[in-house]
């Protein structure tokens, strides 16, 4: 685990024990995938996802015989599939009962996955270029900093190598989020950008997610986001966005909840 501070710790054990109990109840991010999804991509039939939608092969490239990092994003979804397709896979994740998912369809289906557990802003079990691709499918929001993320992929990837990563749009974290939102569509602006459920929610909005085990969320400006990609090193040469297929309050009506980004380390 990581060096930070003991209030970021706590984070990190809060969002640790939400995780775990998001793989309980198998919400939509921790149900493995299908046998016969597994069976497809052993024939070159496979997608994964930044976004709900497919993620453009242009991408990806050709990942057999790849190393790739599957970056806090266990599940039991994206790193078998790649597996399935001849990459040679790690995934690394925060939850051990997320990680388990992934084992889970590696036992079944007769993959190879290696499993670590860890913070995604400490990769130092990894030696320098040791992927050549990193999938960061939208998962930074829980933790308080980034760069250190950007970072450590930059380090971790090989010369030539691909940080392929997505987050929220920042925009969403400024209004109040309610249902009755949706129901009238009214957006009411509350919060400024970068967000942080720890600074920005009262002590009894606060007191209520630390109590349902709900995570921690923290809404990420577009210059930490993006710019902090730049500065580690990276050369951006590829972005889309892209709407929420359900829009869960008002404002996802309006913009695009997601972005892609794909990053080179030259």
């Amino acid at each position: 685990m990581s060096n930070h501070s003991s209030d970021q710790y706590d984070v990190l054990m809060h969002n640790q024990t939400a995780w775990d109990l998001e793989a309980d109840r198998k919400g939509p991010w921790s149900q493995p995938v299908a046998t016969e999804t597994v069976a497809f991509a052993r024939r070159g039939d496979w997608k994964v996802h930044l976004t709900p939608s497919p993620l453009a092969t242009d991408w990806l490239g050709k990942v057999a015989g790849k190393e790739i990092l599957c970056l806090a994003s266990a599940g039991g979804q994206q790193a078998p599939v790649l597996a399935a397709a001849g990459a040679k896979v790690t995934v690394f994740d925060l939850s051990s009962k997320q990680l388990a998912k992934d084992a889970e369809v590696a036992v079944r289906d007769g993959l190879t996955l290696k499993i670590v557990q860890g913070d995604m802003r400490d990769l130092s079990i990894f030696s320098d270029g040791s992927f050549d691709l990193i999938l960061h499918p939208i998962s930074n929001q829980y933790v308080p900093d980034i760069q250190s993320v950007w970072n450590e992929s930059y380090r971790v990837l090989r010369k030539g190598g691909v940080l392929l990563a997505s987050f929220f749009n920042p925009v969403l974290f400024v209004a109040a989020r309610s249902l009755a939102d949706v129901s009238d569509d009214c957006i009411r602006l509350r919060y400024k950008v970068p967000y942080s459920d720890i600074a920005d929610l009262n002590t009894e909005e606060l007191t209520n997610k630390r109590e349902r085990s709900a995570p921690l969320i923290f809404g990420h400006d577009l210059q930490t986001q993006i710019g902090g990609q730049i500065l580690a090193g990276f050369v951006i040469d590829g972005f889309f966005e892209e709407y929420h297929p359900t829009p869960r309050f008002a404002l996802e009506r309006y913009v695009p909840s997601f972005i892609a980004t794909r990053a080179l380390k030259h």
